[in-house]
């Protein structure tokens, strides 16, 4: 395993201590390693002029160090370590240090100013170690409105020298300490990168070698599908060799991180080995995090695993416990899952009771009506969370989408539930109406003010406004204008129409099953089309099946629409 010894001070100096051939080389001026770096990575990554600092590299078994300039610091605030764990102060070897009391410290961080301060302290630094740092300052920074780290990180002393150790020579790294700098390099770095590419190649190399472990391949996969897209012919070659590793030798996070990998190119997937891995996860999911238990149920999703019911139940009741500990997105996946798969049971209603009534005002909208929507689908009459949200949908109707709020407002209809705060929740859903009523849909509004009319709640101040021409003409029936003298008018004019033609495009979805039967909401569309006075023509989908050529589609048209009785024409 290749070594990183890191000066402390590198206010002044930053000094590596590296195994093998590296051991020899002696000291060099900074500018020669940041030119190296320069070289690797992307223009815009060291484009920053730095101050001149100085790079020594010493054997691994150095006991003495000398400062440049005599003076050493101490890390801020370390645990406490019993005697048989001391850091031997004037070396600060983490080789001597348990690797979970680094990567725990590494997670206590609240910036990655502190992780690169924390780093500063340190000597000898395994590249295993040194990779998981520079993955979590990387992940610190990340930031969906910029691509590029900052410009105090990148004149970091110590995030230069972590770079500096991966820049040197990938062979010598070990396979996590490869796969991680890879992983970290894939949030900020230009897919170009000479550093990138590099570190890509090693891996290449060592992938067509046979020579990467279970947890190497699958965190090569997901960068891969990061860098390349789920397309890339490589991809092929790791879910091969992951195929033929016995499962039992996976953890649970490359159990999840292989779903993951599946659920980007489900073209590539093979049934079996997914049916294989479906079943062995059954073993792992009382080991799975909130995070992980969300994203295997999305996986689970995307893949369509529809058979694997009882893999899902035994996520179910495992999500159980970690309600409270879901983030809002994770929650959002896991309420999607359950409603893909029809997944109910009571301890979850009654915990997701508790945890949306203590903390609905806190929720994010989207999961508020993710919320509902469940409850809808399952027909669940919780009491506890119709009111939590009808409260929340007061005080914060402004923080809801149009596409929101009907899923909000809709259950309690379909649920035939009146919150107690009634009067106060409709009266702001009504003004919210009134002053965004074109940003609705049509139809989600029709659903929307169809279900405050099941719960006595009757939207007499919008029925003007829903069977409107213009409304009407957004539900998709077509209306044609003609004039006096049977001639189509363009549909922007709204004067001089003698004739409005409302047409009826009716697909197999508007019919009953198997059946020529129209449905008795579409037939009533066309009644309410007909009182209005449009002269109403149906096009059904089976008479436009049985045309064959556009000739006939032309001609089948031109009598629908143009029959001699009517006076119109093309």
């Amino acid at each position: 395993m290749a070594l990183i010894t890191l000066r402390r001070n590198l206010c002044h100096l930053s000094d590596f201590r590296i195994h093998g051939a590296l051991a020899g080389l002696k000291t060099q001026r900074v500018n020669c390693v940041h030119k190296t770096v320069k070289e690797h990575l992307c223009p815009w990554f060291w484009s920053l002029q730095l101050e001149p600092v100085r790079v020594r590299f010493h054997h691994a078994h150095s006991k003495k160090f000398h400062s440049g300039n005599g003076n050493d610091l101490h890390p801020v605030g370390e645990p406490v370590f019993s005697q048989a764990h001391a850091w031997d102060r004037s070396e600060h070897s983490v080789k001597n240090v348990d690797e979970q009391i680094f990567y725990r410290r590494l997670n206590s961080f609240t910036s990655s100013e502190e992780v690169l301060h924390y780093i500063s302290t340190l000597q000898t630094l395994p590249d295993t170690m040194a990779a998981g740092a520079l993955h979590r300052v990387c992940e610190m920074e990340k930031n969906d409105d910029d691509q590029r780290l900052p410009k105090e990180i990148l004149e970091n002393s110590a995030f230069q020298a972590l770079c500096n150790q991966f820049a040197q020579d990938p062979s010598n790294l070990s396979n996590t300490g490869l796969v991680t700098a890879l992983q970290a390099l894939t949030l900020y770095v230009d897919p170009q990168s000479r550093l990138l590419l590099s570190l890509l190649a090693e891996c290449q190399h060592r992938l067509k070698m046979g020579s990467l472990d279970i947890h190497s391949l699958c965190i090569l996969g997901e960068c891969l599908i990061k860098l390349q897209g789920p397309g890339c012919s490589t991809l092929d070659l790791i879910i091969y060799q992951l195929q033929g590793e016995n499962l039992e030798e996976f953890t649970p996070e490359d159990i999840v991180t292989l779903y993951r990998i599946l659920q980007a190119c489900p073209e590539k997937v093979d049934q079996t080995f997914l049916h294989k891995i479906n079943n062995f996860s059954l073993s792992v999911v009382p080991n799975l995090s909130p995070k992980l238990l969300s994203q295997i149920l999305t996986a689970l999703v995307v893949l369509d695993q529809t058979q694997a019911l009882t893999l899902v139940i035994k996520l179910g009741k495992y999500v159980v416990r970690h309600i409270p500990h879901f983030t809002n997105e994770e929650l959002k996946e896991v309420l999607e899952a359950f409603i893909y798969f029809g997944y109910n049971d009571r301890f979850f209603t009654k915990a997701l009771e508790q945890h949306v009534a203590s903390l609905c005002l806190t929720l994010d909208p989207e999961v508020v009506s993710k919320v509902m929507e469940y409850c809808s689908r399952k027909l669940i009459f919780s009491k506890p969370i119709l009111n939590a949200v009808a409260e929340t949908f007061v005080c914060q109707s402004e923080k809801f989408s149009p596409k929101q709020t009907a899923e909000l407002i809709e259950p309690f209809g379909k649920l035939n539930y009146l919150p107690p705060n009634a009067s106060a929740l409709f009266r702001r859903l009504e003004n919210i109406l009134f002053t965004r009523f074109n940003y609705f849909p049509p139809k989600t509004l029709l659903k929307l003010l169809h279900s405050c009319s099941l719960i006595e709640c009757h939207p007499v101040n919008f029925m003007a406004k829903i069977f409107s021409p213009y409304f009407l003409q957004q539900l998709q029936d077509v209306e044609i204008k003609l004039d006096e003298d049977g001639f189509v008018l363009p549909f922007t004019v709204d004067e001089d129409i003698h004739k409005r033609v409302a047409l009826c495009i009716d697909g197999p979805k508007r019919f009953c099953l198997n059946s020529k039967h129209l449905l008795g909401k579409e037939a009533t569309k066309q009644r309410h089309l007909y009182l209005l006075g449009y002269q109403v023509v149906q096009i059904p989908y089976y008479e436009i099946e049985m045309l064959k050529s556009r000739n006939e589609l032309v001609e089948y048209l031109q009598r629908k629409l143009f029959s001699q009785n009517s006076g119109g024409h093309w």
